[in-house]
Protein backbone atom coordinates (compact mmCIF):
# COMPACT_ATOMS: atom_id res chain seq x y z
CA UNK A 1 0.00 0.00 0.00
CA UNK A 2 2.78 2.50 1.10
CA UNK A 3 4.75 1.51 -2.51
CA UNK A 4 1.56 2.51 -4.29
CA UNK A 5 1.30 5.50 -2.62
CA UNK A 6 4.67 6.40 -3.39
CA UNK A 7 4.67 5.94 -6.94
CA UNK A 8 1.38 8.21 -7.17
CA UNK A 9 2.92 10.91 -5.09
CA UNK A 10 5.98 10.26 -7.83
CA UNK A 11 4.02 10.69 -11.00
CA UNK A 12 2.15 13.72 -9.43
CA UNK A 13 4.86 15.36 -8.39
CA UNK A 14 6.73 14.07 -12.33
CA UNK A 15 3.15 15.62 -13.64
CA UNK A 16 3.85 19.02 -11.83
CA UNK A 17 6.84 19.53 -13.04
CA UNK A 18 5.90 18.89 -16.72
CA UNK A 19 3.02 21.29 -15.82
CA UNK A 20 4.96 24.03 -14.60
CA UNK A 21 6.53 25.33 -17.65
CA UNK A 22 3.43 25.76 -19.48
CA UNK A 23 2.59 27.38 -16.17
CA UNK A 24 5.45 29.56 -16.46
CA UNK A 25 4.52 30.66 -19.72
CA UNK A 26 1.28 31.32 -19.06
CA UNK A 27 1.97 33.66 -15.84
CA UNK A 28 4.10 36.04 -17.88
CA UNK A 29 1.58 36.27 -20.67
CA UNK A 30 -1.07 36.65 -17.82
CA UNK A 31 0.37 39.64 -16.61
CA UNK A 32 0.70 41.25 -19.80
CA UNK A 33 -2.55 40.55 -20.84
CA UNK A 34 -4.14 42.50 -16.75
CA UNK A 35 -2.93 45.62 -18.54
CA UNK A 36 -5.66 45.10 -20.59
CA UNK A 37 -9.01 45.87 -18.71
CA UNK A 38 -11.12 43.95 -21.62
CA UNK A 39 -8.92 41.09 -21.21
CA UNK A 40 -8.88 40.37 -17.68
CA UNK A 41 -12.15 38.20 -17.16
CA UNK A 42 -10.78 36.11 -20.27
CA UNK A 43 -7.47 35.97 -18.43
CA UNK A 44 -8.83 35.15 -14.92
CA UNK A 45 -11.24 32.48 -16.42
CA UNK A 46 -7.74 30.76 -17.66
CA UNK A 47 -6.12 31.34 -14.33
CA UNK A 48 -8.99 29.22 -12.53
CA UNK A 49 -8.84 26.52 -15.23
CA UNK A 50 -4.85 26.29 -14.54
CA UNK A 51 -6.04 26.33 -10.58
CA UNK A 52 -8.58 23.62 -10.89
CA UNK A 53 -6.51 21.19 -12.74
CA UNK A 54 -3.80 21.97 -9.98
CA UNK A 55 -6.64 21.23 -7.46
CA UNK A 56 -7.25 17.88 -9.24
CA UNK A 57 -3.84 16.92 -9.14
CA UNK A 58 -3.16 17.66 -5.85
CA UNK A 59 -6.70 15.90 -4.56
CA UNK A 60 -5.77 13.11 -6.82
CA UNK A 61 -2.39 12.10 -6.77
CA UNK A 62 -1.03 13.94 -3.18
CA UNK A 63 -4.13 12.96 -1.15
CA UNK A 64 -4.30 16.48 -0.61
CA UNK A 65 -7.60 18.26 -0.52
CA UNK A 66 -7.79 21.87 -1.25
CA UNK A 67 -10.77 24.71 -0.88
CA UNK A 68 -12.58 25.98 -4.07
CA UNK A 69 -13.05 28.91 -2.21
CA UNK A 70 -10.60 31.44 -3.49
CA UNK A 71 -10.41 34.78 -5.38
CA UNK A 72 -8.63 34.57 -9.50
CA UNK A 73 -5.82 37.03 -8.26
CA UNK A 74 -5.10 34.81 -5.71
CA UNK A 75 -4.95 31.40 -7.86
CA UNK A 76 -2.22 33.66 -10.54
CA UNK A 77 -0.10 34.41 -7.59
CA UNK A 78 -0.41 30.38 -6.80
CA UNK A 79 0.32 29.71 -10.31
CA UNK A 80 3.52 31.87 -10.27
CA UNK A 81 4.62 29.86 -6.92
CA UNK A 82 3.79 26.85 -8.13
CA UNK A 83 5.63 27.24 -11.43
CA UNK A 84 8.69 27.80 -9.55
CA UNK A 85 8.11 24.66 -6.71
CA UNK A 86 7.02 22.37 -10.11
CA UNK A 87 10.50 23.64 -11.85
CA UNK A 88 12.21 22.39 -8.89
CA UNK A 89 10.34 19.18 -8.78
CA UNK A 90 11.09 18.94 -12.87
CA UNK A 91 15.32 19.53 -12.00
CA UNK A 92 14.91 16.83 -9.57
CA UNK A 93 13.74 14.43 -11.81
CA UNK A 94 16.08 15.84 -14.66
CA UNK A 95 19.11 14.67 -12.16
CA UNK A 96 17.36 11.54 -11.26
CA UNK A 97 17.35 10.58 -14.94
CA UNK A 98 21.06 11.76 -15.57
CA UNK A 99 22.09 9.38 -12.95
CA UNK A 100 20.25 6.48 -13.76
CA UNK A 101 21.48 6.82 -17.28
CA UNK A 102 25.04 7.02 -15.66
CA UNK A 103 24.27 4.43 -13.80
CA UNK A 104 22.83 1.99 -16.90
CA UNK A 105 26.24 3.38 -18.18
CA UNK A 106 28.72 1.85 -15.63
CA UNK A 107 27.30 -0.97 -15.54
CA UNK A 108 27.21 -1.84 -19.20
CA UNK A 109 31.35 -1.11 -19.20
CA UNK A 110 31.53 -3.30 -15.69
CA UNK A 111 29.06 -6.03 -17.40
CA UNK A 112 31.49 -5.88 -20.70
CA UNK A 113 34.63 -5.93 -18.75
CA UNK A 114 35.46 -2.97 -19.94
CA UNK A 115 37.57 -0.34 -17.44
CA UNK A 116 35.82 2.74 -16.36
CA UNK A 117 38.63 4.98 -16.99
CA UNK A 118 42.39 4.82 -18.43
CA UNK A 119 43.82 4.53 -14.77
CA UNK A 120 41.13 2.71 -12.81
CA UNK A 121 41.32 1.73 -9.71
CA UNK A 122 40.00 -1.08 -7.47
CA UNK A 123 38.41 1.16 -5.10
CA UNK A 124 36.66 2.99 -8.08
CA UNK A 125 33.49 1.31 -7.62
CA UNK A 126 32.80 0.97 -4.21
CA UNK A 127 32.72 4.72 -4.27
CA UNK A 128 30.65 4.76 -7.35
CA UNK A 129 28.43 2.95 -5.76
CA UNK A 130 28.55 5.15 -2.23
CA UNK A 131 28.21 8.10 -4.45
CA UNK A 132 25.08 6.50 -6.25
CA UNK A 133 23.64 5.57 -2.88
CA UNK A 134 23.93 8.80 -1.68
CA UNK A 135 22.37 10.74 -4.85
CA UNK A 136 19.50 8.20 -4.28
CA UNK A 137 19.09 9.80 -0.55
CA UNK A 138 19.29 13.22 -2.21
CA UNK A 139 16.70 12.96 -4.89
CA UNK A 140 14.51 11.46 -2.64
CA UNK A 141 14.75 14.22 -0.20
CA UNK A 142 14.37 16.47 -3.07
CA UNK A 143 11.13 15.07 -4.18
CA UNK A 144 9.86 14.78 0.03
CA UNK A 145 10.79 18.88 0.09
CA UNK A 146 8.62 19.46 -3.13
CA UNK A 147 5.82 17.71 -2.22
CA UNK A 148 6.16 19.78 1.20
CA UNK A 149 6.54 23.00 -0.89
CA UNK A 150 3.62 22.10 -2.78
CA UNK A 151 0.83 20.86 -0.30
CA UNK A 152 2.21 24.75 1.63
CA UNK A 153 1.69 26.90 -1.31
CA UNK A 154 -1.56 25.32 -1.61
CA UNK A 155 -2.63 26.10 2.01
CA UNK A 156 -1.55 29.39 1.37
CA UNK A 157 -3.23 29.78 -1.37
CA UNK A 158 -6.56 27.98 -1.80
CA UNK A 159 -9.26 29.22 0.19
CA UNK A 160 -9.90 32.43 1.96
CA UNK A 161 -7.26 34.48 3.82
CA UNK A 162 -7.27 34.83 7.42
CA UNK A 163 -8.63 38.12 7.03
CA UNK A 164 -11.30 37.31 4.94
CA UNK A 165 -11.84 34.23 7.34
CA UNK A 166 -12.04 36.67 10.51
CA UNK A 167 -14.38 38.81 8.12
CA UNK A 168 -17.11 35.90 7.54
CA UNK A 169 -16.79 35.36 11.19
CA UNK A 170 -18.09 38.54 11.80
CA UNK A 171 -20.55 38.81 9.31
CA UNK A 172 -21.95 35.38 10.63
CA UNK A 173 -21.69 36.43 14.13
CA UNK A 174 -24.00 39.77 13.20
CA UNK A 175 -26.56 37.47 11.56
CA UNK A 176 -27.00 35.04 14.23
CA UNK A 177 -27.40 37.81 16.54
CA UNK A 178 -30.43 38.81 14.57
CA UNK A 179 -31.45 35.41 13.99
CA UNK A 180 -31.27 34.95 17.79
CA UNK A 181 -33.42 38.13 18.33
CA UNK A 182 -36.00 37.00 15.68
CA UNK A 183 -36.25 33.79 17.29
CA UNK A 184 -37.15 34.89 20.78
CA UNK A 185 -39.38 36.97 18.90
CA UNK A 186 -41.15 34.30 16.92
CA UNK A 187 -41.30 32.34 20.87
CA UNK A 188 -42.94 35.23 21.74
CA UNK A 189 -45.63 35.58 19.62
CA UNK A 190 -45.98 31.67 19.59
CA UNK A 191 -46.88 31.86 23.59
CA UNK A 192 -49.17 34.81 23.35
CA UNK A 193 -51.25 32.98 20.51
CA UNK A 194 -50.99 30.12 22.62
CA UNK A 195 -52.56 31.53 25.37
CA UNK A 196 -54.71 33.45 23.47
CA UNK A 197 -56.37 31.05 21.36
CA UNK A 198 -56.17 28.17 24.13
CA UNK A 199 -55.96 29.26 27.77
CA UNK A 200 -57.91 32.50 26.85
CA UNK A 201 -60.57 30.99 25.87
CA UNK A 202 -61.07 28.58 28.38
CA UNK A 203 -61.33 31.14 30.99
CA UNK A 204 -63.57 33.22 29.45
CA UNK A 205 -65.78 29.77 28.32
CA UNK A 206 -65.55 29.32 32.36
CA UNK A 207 -66.41 32.46 33.55
CA UNK A 208 -69.65 32.47 31.37
CA UNK A 209 -70.26 29.02 32.95
CA UNK A 210 -70.45 29.86 36.25
CA UNK A 211 -72.28 33.15 35.41
CA UNK A 212 -74.87 30.96 33.87
CA UNK A 213 -74.92 28.97 36.76
CA UNK A 214 -75.49 31.62 39.72
CA UNK A 215 -78.15 33.18 37.26
CA UNK A 216 -79.96 29.73 36.69
CA UNK A 217 -83.16 29.16 38.90
CA UNK A 218 -83.07 25.15 38.34
CA UNK A 219 -81.13 23.26 40.99
CA UNK A 220 -80.28 20.28 38.46
CA UNK A 221 -79.69 23.22 35.43
CA UNK A 222 -77.23 25.02 38.02
CA UNK A 223 -75.37 21.36 38.95
CA UNK A 224 -75.25 20.58 35.36
CA UNK A 225 -73.33 24.05 34.32
CA UNK A 226 -70.80 23.72 37.80
CA UNK A 227 -70.31 20.62 36.86
CA UNK A 228 -69.68 21.66 33.47
CA UNK A 229 -67.08 24.65 34.73
CA UNK A 230 -65.35 22.21 36.68
CA UNK A 231 -64.30 20.10 33.52
CA UNK A 232 -63.67 23.45 31.70
CA UNK A 233 -61.30 24.42 34.34
CA UNK A 234 -59.70 21.46 33.75
CA UNK A 235 -59.25 21.58 30.67
CA UNK A 236 -57.94 25.41 30.81
CA UNK A 237 -55.54 23.80 33.48
CA UNK A 238 -54.15 20.99 31.26
CA UNK A 239 -53.45 23.87 28.48
CA UNK A 240 -51.82 26.11 31.10
CA UNK A 241 -49.55 22.99 31.67
CA UNK A 242 -49.27 22.34 27.81
CA UNK A 243 -48.41 25.79 27.19
CA UNK A 244 -45.77 25.95 30.29
CA UNK A 245 -44.01 22.96 28.34
CA UNK A 246 -44.09 24.47 25.26
CA UNK A 247 -41.97 27.70 27.03
CA UNK A 248 -39.42 25.54 28.95
CA UNK A 249 -40.15 21.65 29.85
CA UNK A 250 -38.94 21.71 33.81
CA UNK A 251 -37.47 17.77 33.25
CA UNK A 252 -34.68 19.43 31.05
CA UNK A 253 -33.30 21.42 34.40
CA UNK A 254 -34.20 17.79 36.39
CA UNK A 255 -33.11 14.91 34.22
CA UNK A 256 -31.45 16.35 31.42
CA UNK A 257 -32.32 16.34 27.32
CA UNK A 258 -33.02 12.59 27.78
CA UNK A 259 -35.52 12.84 30.29
CA UNK A 260 -37.35 15.94 28.57
CA UNK A 261 -37.55 13.68 25.27
CA UNK A 262 -38.94 10.98 27.36
CA UNK A 263 -42.35 13.11 28.56
CA UNK A 264 -42.32 14.40 24.97
CA UNK A 265 -42.71 10.89 23.45
CA UNK A 266 -45.43 9.90 26.53
CA UNK A 267 -47.02 13.06 25.99
CA UNK A 268 -47.43 12.62 22.39
CA UNK A 269 -50.64 11.35 20.73
CA UNK A 270 -48.60 9.38 18.34
CA UNK A 271 -46.36 7.00 19.27
CA UNK A 272 -42.83 7.87 18.97
CA UNK A 273 -39.48 6.00 19.33
CA UNK A 274 -36.70 7.46 20.94
CA UNK A 275 -32.95 6.66 20.56
CA UNK A 276 -30.64 8.43 22.32
CA UNK A 277 -26.73 7.41 22.15
CA UNK A 278 -25.13 10.20 24.43
CA UNK A 279 -22.92 9.31 27.30
CA UNK A 280 -23.15 12.71 29.13
CA UNK A 281 -25.08 15.40 29.50
CA UNK A 282 -24.60 18.19 27.12
CA UNK A 283 -24.60 21.81 28.17
CA UNK A 284 -27.97 23.68 28.87
CA UNK A 285 -28.13 25.86 25.81
CA UNK A 286 -27.97 23.34 23.68
CA UNK A 287 -30.11 20.11 25.44
CA UNK A 288 -32.88 23.23 25.29
CA UNK A 289 -32.39 23.68 21.58
CA UNK A 290 -31.80 20.19 21.13
CA UNK A 291 -35.35 19.40 22.49
CA UNK A 292 -37.16 22.09 21.04
CA UNK A 293 -36.15 20.84 17.57
CA UNK A 294 -37.47 17.48 18.97
CA UNK A 295 -41.02 19.23 20.28
CA UNK A 296 -42.01 21.22 17.01
CA UNK A 297 -40.77 18.53 14.43
CA UNK A 298 -43.40 16.33 16.72
CA UNK A 299 -45.85 19.04 17.06
CA UNK A 300 -45.66 19.62 13.16
CA UNK A 301 -45.94 15.47 12.19
CA UNK A 302 -48.69 15.58 14.33
CA UNK A 303 -50.52 18.67 13.19
CA UNK A 304 -49.67 18.55 8.96
CA UNK A 305 -47.78 15.08 8.19
CA UNK A 306 -50.75 12.86 9.05
CA UNK A 307 -48.09 10.21 10.20
CA UNK A 308 -48.87 7.38 12.04
CA UNK A 309 -45.14 7.06 13.46
CA UNK A 310 -41.91 9.12 14.72
CA UNK A 311 -38.58 8.45 15.27
CA UNK A 312 -36.38 10.73 17.40
CA UNK A 313 -32.70 9.55 16.99
CA UNK A 314 -29.90 11.43 19.44
CA UNK A 315 -26.37 10.29 18.38
CA UNK A 316 -23.23 12.25 18.61
CA UNK A 317 -20.50 12.68 15.75
CA UNK A 318 -17.17 14.34 16.69
CA UNK A 319 -17.53 17.85 18.25
CA UNK A 320 -21.38 17.72 16.77
CA UNK A 321 -24.52 16.27 18.31
CA UNK A 322 -27.61 15.12 16.18
CA UNK A 323 -30.82 15.45 16.56
CA UNK A 324 -33.31 13.82 14.05
CA UNK A 325 -36.64 13.42 13.78
CA UNK A 326 -38.24 11.04 10.88
CA UNK A 327 -41.99 10.68 10.36
CA UNK A 328 -43.75 8.14 7.92
CA UNK A 329 -46.56 11.28 6.68
CA UNK A 330 -47.10 12.19 3.53
CA UNK A 331 -44.40 14.47 2.89
CA UNK A 332 -44.03 18.28 1.42
CA UNK A 333 -42.89 20.08 4.70
CA UNK A 334 -40.47 22.75 3.74
CA UNK A 335 -37.94 24.95 5.65
CA UNK A 336 -39.22 27.96 4.61
CA UNK A 337 -43.22 27.04 6.56
CA UNK A 338 -44.43 28.07 9.66
CA UNK A 339 -42.52 26.36 12.63
CA UNK A 340 -39.84 25.04 10.63
CA UNK A 341 -38.16 28.58 9.98
CA UNK A 342 -38.27 29.17 13.42
CA UNK A 343 -36.57 25.94 14.42
CA UNK A 344 -33.75 26.89 11.26
CA UNK A 345 -33.17 30.50 13.55
CA UNK A 346 -32.75 29.04 16.41
CA UNK A 347 -29.96 26.60 14.98
CA UNK A 348 -28.48 28.98 13.50
CA UNK A 349 -28.12 31.31 16.30
CA UNK A 350 -26.39 28.47 17.66
CA UNK A 351 -24.34 28.35 15.34
CA UNK A 352 -25.57 24.61 14.54
CA UNK A 353 -27.22 23.10 10.45
CA UNK A 354 -30.87 22.56 10.15
CA UNK A 355 -31.90 20.79 7.17
CA UNK A 356 -35.14 19.02 6.03
CA UNK A 357 -35.71 16.34 3.50
CA UNK A 358 -39.29 16.14 2.91
CA UNK A 359 -40.08 14.43 -0.60
CA UNK A 360 -43.98 14.20 -1.94
CA UNK A 361 -45.28 11.38 -0.55
CA UNK A 362 -43.02 10.66 2.58
CA UNK A 363 -40.94 10.09 5.22
CA UNK A 364 -39.79 13.75 6.13
CA UNK A 365 -36.43 13.46 7.72
CA UNK A 366 -35.84 16.83 10.03
CA UNK A 367 -32.48 17.27 11.74
CA UNK A 368 -30.41 19.66 13.09
CA UNK A 369 -26.53 19.12 14.22
CA UNK A 370 -25.58 21.55 16.85
CA UNK A 371 -21.87 22.16 18.33
CA UNK A 372 -21.31 20.21 21.82
CA UNK A 373 -17.40 20.77 21.80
Amino acid sequence: MDLRRAIRVTAGLALGGLSAFAEAAFVVVATLALAVPAARPTVFRATRWFAERERARLQRFLDYPTSDDYRDSRALRYLASRSVAGGLGAGVFALIGLGLATAVITVWRLAGGQPLGDDQDWFDVPVLLLMGALLVFLAVQGLIGVGALERTLAHHFFGPTKQERLQRRVDALTHSRAEVVEAVNDERRRIERDLHDGVQQRIVSLGMLLGRARRAKDPERAEALLRQAHEETQLALQELRDVAWRVYPIALDEGGLATALEALAERSSLPVALSYALAERLDPATETVAYFVASEAVTNAIKHAAASRIEIAVARAGRMVGVTITDDGVGGAQVTGNGLSGLARRVGAADGVFTVDSPAGGPTVVRAELPCG
